[in-house]
């Protein structure tokens, strides 16, 4: 990772100083990105269990399934949305959880 300097407008800057209560506004930034990262692994993690609940598998099952199994009812729209659906929530799920992994 690069080390780089972000120029943030005054009342972006301020914003985080009043929402973190923390003086320095490199270590408000993290704050807030660690809190927000928290709460999109938790929205993610339930729709992974959203999906699970409904076809009583894990996703790599039910990959291995829909790639194995020339089934009709994989052509549906719903079944099509919803492996998609899925596969984007697995895949941003892992993301962040690998660069993240530091999170208490």
């Amino acid at each position: 990772m690069s080390n780089s300097t972000m120029v943030l407008p005054k009342e972006t800057a301020q914003l985080l100083v009043d929402l973190t209560g923390e003086a320095r506004v490199d270590v408000a930034l993290t704050m807030i990105i660690r809190e927000y990262a928290r709460q999109q692994l938790t929205k993610l993690g339930n729709e992974l269990q959203k999906f699970e609940r409904k076809y009583g598998m894990s996703f790599e099952a039910y990959r291995h399934i829909w790639n194995a199994d020339d089934n009709e009812d994989h052509y549906t729209f719903e079944a099509e949305d919803d492996y998609l659906m899925w596969e984007g929530a697995v895949t941003r799920h892992k993301r962040l959880s690998d660069n993240f992994a530091w999170l208490p």
